[in-house]
C-alpha cells in the first residue's frame, strides 16, 4: 500500500483541498503507524497473498506484520467476507485480474502514484476495486483515493487491456461485511484529474491555499498547521454559555478538529523526544509503576503454605458476553435466549445523522404527561 509522498490514493482529497499542506507534511517527522494501521497492513497483504498465489485464506493463518498475527478470528470476520465479496461481484470467476499494481499519471501529474488493490476487467466493464478493513464506513461515491486509482490506471501503459473498449468504469470499495459500488463517467474521472493536477501545481506556489475541512483528519502536518492553531486560540477566548444554539453546534464540530489536533500535537511531541529531538518545556518520564507478581505460580504456592485460604487468594468471575460468543462461535454454538442485557453506560453526544434514537430525560416525560392533561 504504498504511494507518492506528493500525492497519492490516500491523500489525494487533502491535496486537493488543501494544496499548502504538501510542503507542510514533508517537512513532519516520520510518523509510525497504529495498531489498527498495522492490522490493515497485514489484512491486504493477505488477501493479496490468496489472490497472487492460490492459496487459501486458512493457509495464510500466523502470518505477521510489525506485532500484528493474522488470527482465526480475523480470518473469518474480514477475510473470508471480502473474499466472498470478490465472488459476488465475479460470480463466474472470468474477469481478468490484476492485484497490488503500481499506477501513475506519468507526466501528466510527475511524482503523483499509487498502488491499487485490485484492477479487473469483466467483460465491457473496467473495475477498480479497494479493500477497507477499518471500522468506519467508507462509500465508494466520488471517493478521491479510488477516482486517483482509475485515473491513474488509465494512464499506465501496462494497464491499456482494462479500459481499451471498456464502456463502463465502475469504483468498488469493499469493507466487510459490506460493499459500495459506483459507476463514474469518463467525464468525471477528466474532472477530477485535472482538478488533482491544478492542485499539485499550486502545492508548488510561494503560498499556496491553506484551508480546514475533514481531510485535515490524517494529515501528518495537523499538529503545526496554522489553520487548527488558530482555531485553539480562537476557541479559547470564547464563553461558549453566551452562544445560541445554533453555534454550539457549530463549535461542537469544530471540537471535533481541535481533539484531533490536540491528540496529533502530542503524538507529534512523544515522536520528537522518543528520537531525541528537544521539547521545550517538556520532558520523557516514567509512567506509575505498578506492583505484580514476579511469578503468579511461586507466588501462590508460597501465599498457600503461608496459610492463605484459597478464597481469600484467588478470584474468578465470568467472561463478557462479547468473549463467550467467541468460544460459542469455535464450536458453532448458539447463546441461549435470555442471558444477555444491554445496559448504557450513560449518555454521550452524537450528530443529527446519527442513527441512534435521541435519549428522552425523565424530566420531559413528565413534562409531556402533564401537557396531556
Amino acid at each position: 500500500m504504498q504511494h507518492s509522498t506528493v500525492v497519492g490514493g490516500s491523500t489525494a482529497a487533502r491535496v486537493i483541498n488543501c494544496p499548502a499542506s504538501v510542503a507542510m507534511a514533508e517537512q513532519m517527522p516520520t510518523q509510525f503507524g497504529s495498531r489498527y494501521a498495522d492490522e490493515g497492513t497485514l489484512l491486504h497483504s493477505a488477501i493479496s497473498t490468496v489472490l497472487d498465489t492460490g492459496r487459501s485464506a486458512k493457509q495464510c493463518l500466523g502470518m505477521r506484520f510489525n506485532a500484528e498475527i493474522l488470527t482465526q478470528e480475523l480470518i473469518e470476520e474480514k477475510l473470508l467476507p471480502a473474499l466472498a465479496a470478490l465472488d459476488e461481484i465475479d460470480p463466474g470467476k472470468v474477469a481478468e485480474m490484476s492485484v497490488e499494481t503500481r499506477v501513475d499519471f506519468g507526466n501528466f501529474i510527475p511524482q503523483a502514484w499509487g498502488s491499487c488493490d485490485v484492477i479487473m476487467r469483466q467483460g465491457t466493464k473496467a473495475i477498480v476495486l479497494d479493500w477497507k478493513f477499518g471500522r468506519e464506513p467508507v462509500s465508494a461515491v466520488e471517493n478521491a483515493q479510488l477516482m486517483f486509482y482509475a485515473c491513474a490506471a488509465m494512464r499506465t501503459a501496462a494497464l491499456d487491456w482494462v479500459f481499451q473498449g471498456a464502456t463502463e468504469i465502475e469504483l468498488i470499495i469493499v469493507q466487510p461485511p459490506g460493499m459500495s459500488r459506483w459507476t463514474v463517467t469518463h467525464l468525471e474521472l477528466e474532472i477530477y484529474e485535472r482538478t488533482l493536477r491544478a492542485a499539485v501545481l499550486a502545492s508548488q506556489a510561494p503560498e499556496p491555499r491553506l484551508s480546514a475541512g475533514a481531510w485535515c483528519r490524517w494529515c501528518p502536518a495537523k499538529p503545526t498547521c496554522p489553520a487548527h492553531t488558530g482555531a485553539v486560540e480562537r476557541a479559547l477566548a470564547l464563553k461558549l454559555t453566551a452562544l445560541d444554539p445554533a453555534m454550539v453546534g457549530q463549535y461542537l464540530r469544530n471540537a471535533e478538529l481541535l481533539e484531533g489536533w490536540i491528540r496529533d500535537l502530542r503524538a507529534l511531541a512523544m515522536t520528537k523526544l522518543e528520537a531525541g529531538q528537544p521539547v521545550d518545556g517538556y520532558k520523557l518520564v516514567a509512567k506509575r509503576a505498578t506492583r505484580a507478581w514476579r511469578d503468579e505460580t511461586d507466588a501462590a504456592a508460597a501465599l498457600r503454605a503461608a496459610g492463605v485460604e484459597e478464597s481469600e487468594l484467588m478470584t474468578t468471575e465470568i467472561k463478557s458476553p462479547a468473549q463467550v460468543e467467541k468460544v460459542l462461535k469455535k464450536t458453532k454454538t448458539a447463546m441461549p435466549d435470555g442471558l444477555i442485557v444491554s445496559i448504557s453506560s450513560g449518555h454521550t453526544l452524537a450528530s443529527e445523522d446519527d442513527s441512534r434514537a435521541p435519549v428522552v430525560l425523565i424530566g420531559q416525560q413528565i413534562l409531556a404527561a402533564l401537557n396531556k392533561l
